[in-house]
């Protein structure tokens, strides 16, 4: 029995829940919305909301203590991104900080609410590999941003095999038919 026991497991372990819900915070922070499974949703949305608590307070303890928790990464948004700094090597050495942001620009946004900053959307779609559930993990206040419909062109590439398959066999009975000379 799991008693007092809270907490998705993830199929992973100690160690890689903790990664997994630093990177998907990172990403939540930086583009303000992400598209993940329900479970990890789950898991990362209290851990989030903690951190913006955390960053409302707007001290050094506070500042010292998310950056315990996201090691405080320069933000990436695309490989083509102007704002981060690589040496000739290819590796980031300066940009943007995540902690910066949380606390500059995504703490002072809730700085009059006592709580709930992230809301989980469903979506009406599921992932193309196992079929599990989707949403929508996203900032609250970010009211223009909905969740684009990605439709997946899965079932436009099989209608096309169809087609084709459909012409060779066409192609095939008309020869079959056509008289031996």
């Amino acid at each position: 029995m799991r008693h007092r026991m809270s907490g998705y497991k993830l199929g992973r372990d100690a160690e890689d829940r903790r990664a997994l819900r630093r990177n998907l915070a990172v990403a939540l922070f930086t583009h303000g919305q992400i598209t993940t499974t329900i479970p990890k949703a789950k898991s990362v949305q209290p851990f989030v909301e903690k951190l913006i608590t955390t960053a409302r307070q707007n001290d050094l303890s506070a500042r010292r203590r998310v950056i315990a928790e996201l090691q405080d990464r320069i933000i990436v948004k695309n490989d083509k991104d102007d704002t981060a700094q690589r040496n000739k090597y290819g590796e980031l050495v300066g940009g943007p900080r995540i902690v910066k942001k949380l606390f500059d620009e995504i703490a002072p946004k809730y700085a009059d609410r006592a709580g709930g900053y992230t809301r989980i959307v469903k979506l009406a779609r599921h992932r193309i590999g196992d079929g599990t559930d989707l949403c929508v993990l996203q900032l609250v206040g970010d009211e223009g941003k909905r969740p684009k419909p990605q439709n997946s062109r899965r079932r436009e590439k099989a209608d096309g095999r169809m087609e084709f398959a459909a012409e060779v066999r066409k192609a095939k009975a008309e020869k079959a038919e056509a008289p031996k000379a």
